[in-house]
């Protein structure tokens, strides 16, 4: 492989690219002496306008990130001797990833971190963020986003969003409508004009900013939020309640007391009616199908209990479930509760409660028949998958997935049970598994 230590397009023998972390403190020494013997320095212009150049440097203004990258590993190729000024840390949701992944040759980087924006943001808010979720909607597309934000913006979770104005506090309103829970807004941290906002889910009242005054924080509501002009770099936050006991892997929700673990959960875990819920077997291949992960989101219409839509949730999804029957809703709510998978629970029939809901990555259709399975696939979400009991079902299934490529499957399980001295397989009733992938 060329273009890596000992090749032929090594960079040994170069100066490293210093990529320097700028969070409004003093630069450290090491940031210091880079600067003063540059050759070509690169940054935002509010960087370039915040440090000391020296008089012999050249300096580019950061715009299209590739147009600069292509100039850094050009003078970096000549022998300059090139410092990349950005926010915070420069590794997180930066620079960093694009110069290091650039194709047609390997720029060597030397990073000089500041405090992260996330670092800063949970600081300014006296919250700990090793269990919260990070995701990116700076650049990038905003329903991965929202999807995270509708799934861990709940009581025991926090979630963090970097963002900018094309993406920020109004696109996220709009995105979730009645589902917005409100947040804390970040701009600018580390510059002298940074700011705090609580965007709240109503108006606030008089009492509420006669408050917020006094303890000089700034308090607004969706018609504020929308009414302002935003500053870039933004964060959006939505704090959550702070548990005791400590993760141990960063990102991941606490685990409480005899929570059970994994996936495809025993059927005892589930509260259900006269053992109506997809059962264990099935729902692993159901899962498996739907391919729930953070960023997507799913829905199990006629969810029955809401095993498919809790497990979904517990792997990280944002789901919503969908039952006419009120007396299910309520279950669906106690195993959501009980197993820490937050679930959004729509009362209604099939096909009409589906109008109006966020588009889905994929759908788990448990109920309804062909004529609900055809108008999910007139939304074209991702993956649907169909569990079906009668072999009657299983042909216009598949006719009402038109433009998908079907799958199906006949699960056929037996369970080992004791029978005297001996054991016995005792079978479950059978179920088709009719899952359609867009080509």
């Amino acid at each position: 492989m060329t273009g890596w230590f000992g090749s032929p397009g090594s960079t040994v023998g170069r100066v490293p690219v210093t990529v320097v972390g700028c969070d409004g403190s003093p630069l450290s020494p090491a940031a210091e002496q880079a600067l003063a013997a540059a050759d070509l320095v690169v940054g935002g212009r509010r960087h370039l306008d915040a440090v000391a150049l020296p008089a012999t440097a050249r300096t580019v203004v950061m715009g299209p990130v590739d147009v600069a990258a292509n100039e850094i590993a050009q003078a970096h190729h000549d022998g300059e001797r090139v410092v990349v000024l950005a926010s915070g840390d420069p590794g997180y949701f930066g620079i960093v990833r694009r110069l290091s992944g650039r194709q047609g040759g390997h720029v060597e980087l030397r990073v000089l971190p500041a405090v992260s924006s996330v670092a800063a943001a949970f600081g300014r808010l006296g919250l700990p963020w090793d269990d919260a979720v990070v995701v990116s909607a700076h650049g990038r597309p905003l329903a991965p986003a929202v999807n995270a934000w509708r799934r861990y913006s709940v009581e025991l979770s926090r979630v963090a969003v970097l963002t900018d104005t094309g993406s920020g506090p109004v696109a996220l309103l709009d995105a979730l409508g009645e589902d917005f829970t409100g947040c804390e807004v970040l701009e600018r941290l580390g510059e002298p004009d940074e700011g705090r906002t609580t965007v709240l889910t109503q108006e606030p009242t008089a009492e509420v900013l006669e408050a917020s005054q006094a303890a000089g924080r700034e308090v607004v509501g969706p018609a504020g939020a929308r009414s302002r002009q935003w500053r870039e770099p933004l964060l959006l936050v939505s704090p959550g309640r702070v548990v005791g006991s400590a993760p141990w892997l960063a990102g991941q929700r606490v685990a409480f007391g005899d929570e059970p673990s994994g996936w495809a959960l025993p059927d005892s875990a589930f509260v259900h009616r006269d053992g109506m819920l997809t059962k264990r077997d099935v729902r692993a291949a159901v899962l498996a199908r739907l391919a729930p992960a953070v960023g997507t989101l799913v829905w199990d219409v006629g969810a029955g209990s809401g095993s498919v839509a809790v497990e979904c949730s517990r792997l990280g999804s944002a789901v919503i479930a969908v039952e006419r029957d009120p007396e299910a809703l309520q279950r669906i709510s106690d195993n959501a509760a009980a197993l820490y998978g937050p679930v959004k629970v729509v009362h209604g029939s099939a096909p009409e409660a589906l109008v109006g809901l966020p588009w889905p990555d994929a759908v788990f259709v448990g109920g309804g028949g062909p004529d609900v399975v055809a108008a999910v696939a007139a939304i074209r979400p991702e993956r649907v998958v169909v569990a079906l009991a009668t072999v009657e079902r299983v042909a216009p299934t598949v006719a009402a997935l038109d433009g998908y490529l079907v799958d199906t499957v006949l699960l056929q399980v037996h369970h080992l049970q004791p029978l005297g001295e001996g054991h016995r397989l005792v079978p479950a009733n059978p179920v088709f598994v009719v899952s359609g992938a867009l080509p």
